[in-house]
This record gives structure tokens, C-alpha cells and sequence, in this order.
């Protein structure tokens, strides 16, 4: 995975990773292929899966079913927040919209700043800086930072003075 990255790995290779080791008879990799062999290499089939399902196959004990249940359960929850329609900003309406919920009432000045993608939706917001109730510090290095972290294509940058 270090080498090659994670989308060179097969799902048994990434199950053998959660799992650590096999037994003396059979590798983590070839325990991962029997398991999902089991399951038609469904991965929604093996989330159902409950810890006593998992223990059935020898080699898995509760500790190493736990890793397994609670990596596909992250995957489950990863899955349902990118279902999640991303805001769209097309106004400085919008990002009034968007802010004013967070910072619009506030007793002191705060910056903030918005990554929005190609297509204008919000990617994620950062509070850069809290103030006090004349001023407040920007670095124009973390902004920017960040921006690229994320491959950001546009930033907002909001500052809510009372």
C-alpha cells in the first residue's frame, strides 16, 4: 500500500490489513479471499455481517471481526455524507445564507473562509481567526495552504465585525 497505494489493493489485501494476520495454515490475504469468497466478494453482504457471523470463520476472533465490522461501518458512513448535496453558493446571498447561522450574531469579529469546488459547491469552511471585538490576525499563508490541500478552484473569505 506504501508503494503502490491503496487502489492497487484488493478487498481481501485491505482485509488482511484490518485483520493483521492470519493462522498457521492460511495468510491474512488468503483469510480475507475466503471470506469474501463466502460472500460473492460482496462488500455490502459482509457489512451486514454481525461479530458471531464473523467469528464462524477460523482465524477471526472477536477482536479482528470488531476491525472488520467497524472499517466497513466507517466506509457506510463515508458513503452517506457524500450523498449529501454539497451547498452551491451563486450570491453573495448564498454565502449570507450559509453564514450567517455560524457567525451572525457574535459578540467579536472572527475570519473565516469558504473552498468551494469547480462547480461553486462548498468543499469545506475554516475558521482562520477569532478576535476580539476591534480586530482579528489573518495569516494569508494558512489560507492559501489549506486551499491546496483540498484543491480548492475558489475561496471566499468572509469577516463578520459586529
Amino acid at each position: 500500500m506504501l508503494r503502490k497505494g491503496k487502489l492497487s489493493l484488493s478487498d481481501a489485501e485491505l482485509i488482511a490489513i484490518l485483520i493483521g494476520s492470519g493462522s498457521r495454515n492460511e495468510s491474512a490475504v488468503q483469510l480475507g479471499k475466503r471470506i469474501l469468497a463466502v460472500y460473492k466478494n460482496n462488500l455490502n453482504q459482509l457489512g451486514k455481517l454481525s461479530v458471531t457471523q464473523l467469528c464462524k470463520f477460523k482465524g477471526i476472533g472477536q477482536a479482528k471481526a470488531v476491525s472488520i465490522i467497524a472499517a466497513l461501518e466507517l466506509g457506510r458512513r463515508r458513503r452517506l455524507e457524500e450523498a449529501v448535496e454539497k451547498k452551491k453558493i451563486s450570491s453573495s446571498r448564498s454565502v449570507f445564507e450559509v453564514m450567517q447561522p455560524i457567525i451572525g450574531e457574535l459578540p467579536h469579529e472572527e475570519f473565516w473562509i469558504i473552498y468551494l469546488n469547480n462547480s461553486n459547491k462548498i468543499i469545506d469552511q475554516l475558521q482562520l481567526s477569532k478576535g476580539g471585538i476591534t480586530g482579528t490576525l489573518v495569516d494569508v499563508r494558512l489560507t492559501l495552504k489549506k486551499a491546496l490541500e483540498l484543491g480548492a478552484t475558489a475561496i471566499i473569505l468572509v469577516h463578520y465585525v459586529e
